[in-house]
C-alpha cells in the first residue's frame, strides 16, 4: 500500500509554474482591487456619478494585462534577447512622439500619455520593460567589457541618458529615476568593478540631484519633506495628510472603508498615496503584510534569477534580476514617499495603484517570470537545452 502510494507520487507531473510567485502577485492584486475600490468611491462617486468607476477601470486593465500575459508566456525567453534593438528603437520613437502637440496627452501638467479614447498607455511603463531587456541582453553580450573596461558601461549609460532627457521632457523624474537606478543595480550584479561602479553612481546622483534643483517646484518638493508641517496647507500638504492618515490607522486600522482622508483630504489616494489608506484602515498590520508580500515576490524574482544563472542561462537570469530590482525600487520609493522618507515623486505601488498601464505592463512581466521560471524547470528536467 505505502510502495503503491510513492509510485503514484513520484510519477505525479512536476508543477510547471513557480505557485509561490503566483501566489504573492494575486494576493498583491486583490489586496489592490480592495483598496482602490476603497479609497476612490467617494471621488469616482461625486466626479463621475459612479462609485465604481476606477475600479471598473482598474478590472479591465488587469483582464487585458491577464490576456496579454497569456500570450507572452508562451514566447521563448531568447525570443526577447533578438527583439531588443526593436523594443529599444520603438521606445524611443514612443518617448519622442509624446511630446508632440496633438499626439500626447496631458494629465496634470505632464504630457505621459499615448493612443486614443479609453486606450492609452504611459510609455515610460513600457520604457521600464524594454530598458530592462537591453540592459539583459546587453550583459549577455559584453560581459567581459563590464567587468574590465570602463567604456563597456559607458556604452549603454549613453543610450539610457537619451531615454532620461525624453523622459524629464514630460516631465516625469520618477520614472528616470527608477530607469537609472535599475539599470545601476543590473550592471554592479553583472560583475562591474566596484570603483568603476561607485563612479557611476556618483555621476547619476550628481545629475540627478542638479536636474531636481533645476525647477522651483522640485527644489519646493526636496525640501518639503524634511519638514511638511512648516506648509501644511500649500507645498507640504499632500504629505501632511499622508502622515495623519497613518496616524490615525495605529495598529489595526479604522476599518476597511472607514477612511477619513479619502474624503476629498488627501489627494491622488487611489494611485500614488493609496499605501496611506491601506495605512489608515488596515493600520500597521495591513502594511505590514503589503511589505512583507512584496519583499517576499522580490526576493523570489532573485531567487528565479539566480537559478537561471546557475544552469548558464545568462539573458534569463539578467532579466529576472532586472525586474525584481525595478519591482524593488519602486515600491520602496513609493512606500517613502507615503511615509514623508523621500521627496514626493508620482510612482504608483506596482500590482497594486490604479493605473491602467501599470497594471498592464505588470502583468506582462510577470508572464515574462512565469516563463523563465518553467523553462529553468525543464532544463532541470532534461526537457530543454540551457
Amino acid at each position: 500500500m505505502i510502495d503503491s502510494f510513492s509510485s503514484r507520487r513520484t510519477m505525479s507531473p512536476p508543477v510547471p509554474y513557480d505557485r509561490w510567485l503566483l501566489f504573492a502577485v494575486a494576493t498583491l492584486i486583490g489586496i489592490g482591487l480592495l483598496m482602490v475600490a476603497s479609497a476612490s468611491i467617494v471621488i469616482s462617486d461625486k466626479q463621475l456619478h459612479q462609485p465604481f468607476y476606477y475600479l471598473y477601470r482598474q478590472i479591465a486593465g488587469l483582464t487585458l494585462g491577464i490576456l496579454l500575459g497569456s500570450i507572452v508566456v508562451q514566447f521563448d525567453i531568447i525570443l526577447w534577447k533578438k527583439m531588443d534593438t526593436i523594443l529599444l528603437i520603438g521606445t524611443v520613437s514612443l518617448l519622442a512622439l509624446v511630446l508632440l502637440p496633438g499626439v500626447g496627452h496631458t494629465v496634470n501638467g505632464s504630457a505621459r500619455w499615448i493612443g486614443y479614447g479609453p486606450l492609452k498607455i504611459q510609455v515610460s511603463e513600457l520604457a521600464k520593460f524594454a530598458v530592462v531587456v537591453y540592459m539583459a541582453s546587453y550583459l549577455v553580450q559584453c560581459h567581459q567589457d563590464i567587468q574590465t573596461s570602463i567604456t563597456g558601461f559607458l556604452k549603454p549609460m549613453a543610450l539610457l541618458a537619451v531615454i532620461a532627457l525624453l523622459l524629464l521632457c514630460e516631465p516625469d523624474f520618477g520614472a528616470t529615476a527608477v530607469i537609472m537606478t535599475t539599470a545601476l543595480g543590473m550592471m554592479f550584479l553583472a560583475g562591474m568593478r566596484l570603483q568603476y561602479f561607485v563612479f557611476l553612481f556618483i555621476a547619476v546622483l550628481i545629475a540627478m540631484i542638479g536636474l531636481a534643483v533645476s525647477e522651483p517646484y522640485r527644489i519646493a518638493r526636496l525640501t518639503t519633506f524634511l519638514n511638511p508641517w512648516a506648509h501644511p496647507f500649500n507645498s507640504g500638504y499632500q504629505l501632511t495628510q499622508a502622515l495623519i492618515a497613518f496616524g490615525r490607522g495605529g495598529w489595526f486600522g479604522t476599518g476597511l472603508g472607514e477612511s477619513i482622508q479619502k474624503l476629498f483630504y488627501l489627494p491622488e489616494a487611489h494611485t500614488d498615496f493609496l499605501f496611506a489608506v491601506i495605512g489608515e484602515e488596515l493600520g500597521f498590520a495591513g502594511m505590514f503584510i503589503v511589505v512583507g508580500l512584496f519583499a517576499f515576490l522580490v526576493l523570489r524574482i532573485f531567487w528565479m534569477g539566480r537559478q537561471a544563472q546557475k544552469l548558464g542561462r545568462h539573458f534569463a537570469g539578467f532579466l529576472a534580476y532586472g525586474y525584481g530590482l525595478w519591482l524593488a525600487m519602486q515600491f520602496t520609493v513609493s512606500m517613502g514617499v507615503n511615509l514623508g522618507i523621500l521627496p514626493t515623486k508620482g510612482l504608483t505601488l506596482p500590482l497594486v495603484s490604479y493605473g491602467g498601464s501599470s497594471m498592464l505592463v505588470n502583468c506582462i512581466v510577470i508572464a515574462v517570470l512565469l516563463r523563465i521560471d518553467y523553462e529553468n524547470r525543464m532544463v532541470m528536467l532534461g526537457l530543454k537545452d540551457a
